[in-house]
């Protein structure tokens, strides 16, 4: 399953509502009219009243359904009960407050492409989501928790939860796509029987374990599987049909083209009716147009059977073997001997790979999720029950290899980050340990040595920052880090340190994360340099994935017979003691090239100078490494002066904007930005988009380069095919040359495009963008943009391969470049923000998608917030702690964590006095062993409190093995067992 889970928000006036019996009643997939007002949609809609949707109920696992209709669904979404009325628990009625979670049973498009082929098909696809829905609310009731209490600080199991499910066959662009909405109100009863809310943080974390049974219902459900088979169908690795996948991107082309026409129409409805917008009707009519525009057929009004005709035709129009009824049947995949290993390690590594976000933090519902993909990536078809015995134990073998950040805690909530894969855990400390043997103090030069050089570079004058930092650099201590903004002039600073060591007779090694980044730095320090992975590779290191998709670092010897010959050592980069290997982007550098690195830097006498920004762009891999090298090195330097931005006010901002103070500061920034003209809000992603293709237009008509930076790749592809298609219509492409991108792309003279793999026969990089100057049959012509002399020639199949659209891209993509304008769209993180704040000379942008309950302010201002680095395992340790505080706990459960904390530090206390008394007993040698001391009587009254305490504690204990009964009302609080401050010298809490 390939589906997220949202949130809606009550709104203003209840607007939340309102748009969500529009989106319920219309029955179309638009993720736009969620903010539109509702009201226009249901007047138009004459059947709605007649309407109704299913509601799903679970009790204890037991499942219900009923039907209900307009009125009762608009009870039941604001939070009453839809048949008496009656309001569940209180009444939250601020614009900020959940009304339901939205979550998606979303299969592979190549299921929605079978099913519209085959009627058996369809109800086989349409049992399997059946089954599915089963199991996602079974797993919710079991699974989430109420809040209650001051704060939401107590858990309460639940007893009673509802789901409503509305079924979609198509997205908006009228494309195959056979997808579910599961609503879950976050109306729930407890297990004591009151109504409150259910706990939305815990819901959102869950959803990857509901994500990972989709994908495991999807690939080993027998009779979906069997189903599949009778018709010739198989599933390929990456879990779609394999015989109709090739029929998937070519459909999606073509929605494309349909929301491009879509956004030209709209675009002309608003132009002839200027501070309105459409209602449903008009809406329907230009999704209509959209369709139907340059068909063969156009029809008036979309129906069922003309819509699956007009996809049959389409799907028959990319390969006509996909409709003949004739297909050889196919046996099932039954995998008897199952390498549980190897599955184990899958799950680990899944979970590892969503870390990378909490500091190489994941959790327990993180490692049932990896373990159930990595069950459903076997091969093994059987029953869900069936499949559960196996799940667990990969869930145990998983479990052998992580470390528990806070001890063995069978209540821990399950979605809390406490878990760390055993080797991330070693590999961060045999990082610090080796930075910290490298880190030999040495000397810097003088100010005035270094302001000599500069003027025989012949380079502007050096703010002090960028004195301080080459002084260290061309200094002798083993290990420097220079951080600092974007555009504080770090590549200047570089020139001038360069030159200091030559004339010592020392080289500067510049490397980057990326051979793109090394190409930027050698153009512009004025020095050879390469990619990181270049200089390890020279020194015999070898990098790669073992079957599980964990990264494996190897290192050749000399005489070592490889695929390329005999390694004879290093030949390229030859280091000596004094050398400075300066890694340029270094917060884009990951653990295991940093520990490979610092590896090299022993064995060679080579010192180290990292120089980047931790707060721009982090590895795809585990970060860490620049913070990690900068509390251990011998001189560190904070840049600060900005020299990029031609307007001095913002650039003061731009530091503000990289790190806010505080909540109260980043609202200051954002406040600034929107005086400013520098903020757009937007209350749906389509019209993002189209801001952001309008600003693209914009900036080219003038003759400026302009940067678009996006949260997904997915989004940047969208924004990519309509700029294009602009493009085409205005007259600025044709399609007389055509080639072939990733995904199936269709690349045209004009293109501006990125090579996505460093290709040494081509001579091009990784993320390098050009312009595509000429294409033929045998060759693509690459013009990098800022200088038509420098040209690559690429093949067809490279380009199928590695050639991608890039009117738009992730913040990957764009680190490094510097342009005219930035803008940045909505969803993306604080370094996002703050990189495509950074990227334009001349003026930046943010698009901010405003929900109805927030503010651009409020929006912009929490993107801005970043968390604590979590650079060591005391650091994760303590981040672990946090969230642990901040999750809800049982209420006898959460005395006896504060019981528990409250008896390890007396007893710590208690220790502690007994060892003082000691020490002074020996000490005087004029006491004996039973004397009295000052503090005797403090001593055993807190062992008899102590006593008392540990009593207590296992009363909570038999009270947690104790089952809650259900009852009708709440039950009385609970009396309290709460620790008392102790008087006892020495003692804190």
């Amino acid at each position: 399953m390939r589906g997220g889970l949202e949130r809606w928000k009550r709104g203003v006036e209840s607007h939340g509502v309102r748009s969500a019996m529009a989106y319920a009643l219309e029955g179309s997939c638009d993720a736009s009219m969620r903010l539109s007002s509702g009201v226009e949609a249901l007047a138009t809609y004459s059947e709605s009243a007649e309407r109704t949707v299913t509601r799903f109920t679970v009790t204890d696992g037991s499942i219900t359904s009923d039907e209900l209709t307009r009125e009762q669904l608009t009870q039941w979404v604001g939070g009453f009960d839809p048949e008496s009325g009656a309001r569940r628990g209180r009444d939250l009625s601020s614009p900020q407050a959940d009304l339901l979670l939205d979550g998606t049973i979303n299969a592979p498009k190549s299921f929605s492409l079978v099913a519209l082929l085959h009627e058996d098909l369809a109800a086989e696809f349409e049992a399997l989501q059946d089954r599915l829905r089963e199991r996602v609310i079974r797993i919710w009731q079991r699974e989430l928790n109420a809040r209650r209490g001051a704060g939401g600080r107590f858990r309460e199991g639940i007893h009673r939860l509802e789901v409503v499910e509305l079924q979609h066959r198509r997205s908006r662009a009228l494309d195959p796509h056979i997808h579910r909405h599961l609503w879950l109100s976050v109306k729930v009863q407890g297990r004591d029987g009151a109504w409150s809310n259910v706990d939305s943080r815990v819901a959102m974390k869950l959803h990857t374990l509901i994500n990972a049974e989709g994908e495991l219902a999807a690939r080993t459900d027998p009779e979906w599987v069997s189903a599949l088979a009778r018709h010739g169908y198989t599933l390929n690795a990456a879990g779609e049909v394999a015989e109709v996948a090739h029929a998937v991107r070519p459909l999606s082309r073509r929605a494309n083209q349909i929301e491009a026409n879509r956004a030209v129409k709209l675009a002309g409805w608003r132009a002839a009716h200027p501070g309105q917008e459409p209602d449903w009707e008009v809406l329907r009519q230009i999704d209509r147009f959209a369709w139907s525009k340059d068909r063969p057929a156009k029809p008036r009004v979309v129906d069922e059977d003309d819509w699956a005709q007009l996809i049959r035709d389409e799907i028959a129009a990319i390969d006509p073997m996909l409709i003949e009824d004739a297909r050889r049947a196919v046996g099932e995949t039954v995998l008897a001997g199952l390498d549980r290993e190897l599955l184990m390690m899958m799950a680990l590594v899944d979970a590892d790979q969503r870390s990378s976000a909490s500091g190489g933090r994941f959790s327990m519902v993180d490692v049932r999720a990896g373990a159930t993909r990595a069950v459903a990536a076997s091969g093994i078809v059987a029953t869900r029950d069936a499949l559960q015995p196996l799940i667990d134990d990969v869930v145990a073998g998983a479990l052998t290899e992580v470390v528990d950040l806070l001890g063995a805690d069978p209540d821990r909530p399950q979605h809390v980050k406490a878990f760390m894969a055993r080797h991330v855990a070693e590999l961060k400390v045999e990082l610090a340990a080796r930075f910290d043997r490298l880190n030999v103090a040495g000397t810097d030069l003088t100010s005035d040595v270094v302001g000599m050089v500069a003027d025989t570079v012949g380079t502007d004058a050096l703010d002090e920052g960028q004195v301080d930092a080459a002084r260290v650099i061309a200094g002798t201590n083993r290990l420097v880090t220079v951080t600092g903004p974007a555009g504080a002039g770090k590549t200047t600073m570089l020139r001038v340190a360069g030159e200091a060591l030559r004339l010592q007779s020392r080289r500067m090694v510049v490397v980057a994360p990326t051979k793109k980044a090394a190409s930027v730095a050698a153009r512009e320090v004025g020095v050879t340099a390469s990619s990181l992975h270049a200089l390890l590779a020279d020194y015999g290191w070898r990098w790669g994935y073992d079957d599980a998709g964990m990264e494996q670092w190897t290192r050749a010897s000399v005489g070592d017979v490889e695929e390329m010959g005999v390694y004879a050592g290093p030949r390229r980069y030859p280091l000596r003691p004094g050398d400075r290997i300066v890694i340029d982007e270094a917060g884009m550098v990951d653990l295991h090239a940093a520990r490979a690195l610092a590896i090299v830097a022993e064995e060679t006498g080579a010192q180290l100078a990292m120089v980047g920004d931790h707060l721009q762009a982090l590895p795809v891999g585990h970060s860490g490494a620049m913070g990690c090298m900068a509390r251990r090195s011998g001189a560190v330097v904070e840049l600060q002066a900005i020299h990029r931005f031609r307007d001095p006010e913002y650039a003061a901002l731009t530091l503000r904007l990289r790190e806010p103070v505080s909540r109260a500061d980043a609202v200051l920034v954002a406040q600034q930005l929107e005086a400013r003209g520098e903020v757009h809000a937007v209350t749906h992603a389509g019209a993002a988009r189209q801001m952001m293709v309008d600003r693209y237009f914009q900036a080219t008509d003038t003759h400026q380069r302009i940067a678009l930076v996006t949260a997904t790749n997915d989004e940047a592809d969208a924004i990519n095919d309509a700029i294009q298609q602009r493009r085409l219509d205005r007259g600025e492409l044709t399609l007389d040359s055509i080639a072939v991108g990733m995904d199936e792309q269709r690349i045209l003279v004009g293109d501006t495009v990125q090579t996505r793999r460093n290709d040494t026969t081509f001579d091009v990089e990784n993320r390098a963008i050009w312009t595509v100057a000429a294409i033929d049959a045998t060759t693509l012509t690459l013009q990098n943009p800022t200088d038509p002399l420098d040209i690559r020639i690429v093949t067809p199949d490279y380009a199928a391969d590695h050639l991608h659209l890039a009117y738009a891209s992730t913040v990957h993509g764009v680190q490094g470049e510097t342009t005219d304008l930035g803008v940045v769209g909505p969803g993306v993180g604080a370094a996002g923000l703050y990189v495509g704040m950074t990227r334009g000379r001349h003026h930046n942008e943010a698009i901010v998608l405003v929900p109805p309950h927030q503010t651009p302010i409020e929006v912009l201002a929490d993107v801005m917030m970043r968390g604590t680095p979590e650079i060591t395992l005391d650091d994760s340790q303590r981040a672990a702690c946090t969230e642990l505080e901040r999750a809800a706990r049982d209420p006898v459960e959460s005395e006896l964590a504060h019981l528990d904390i409250w008896i390890r530090d007396a007893t710590a206390a208690l220790a502690a006095a007994d060892a003082r008394t000691a020490s002074a007993d020996a000490l005087s040698d004029a006491r004996t062993a039973d004397s009295a001391t000052p503090d005797a009587a403090d001593r055993e009254a807190l062992r008899v409190l102590l006593s008392t305490r540990h009593e207590a504690g296992e009363v909570l204990r038999a009270r947690l093995r104790t089952p809650a009964p259900i009852a009708s009302e709440p039950p009385p609080p609970a009396v309290s067992v709460a620790p008392t401050p102790s008087r006892n010298r020495g003692l804190s809490r």
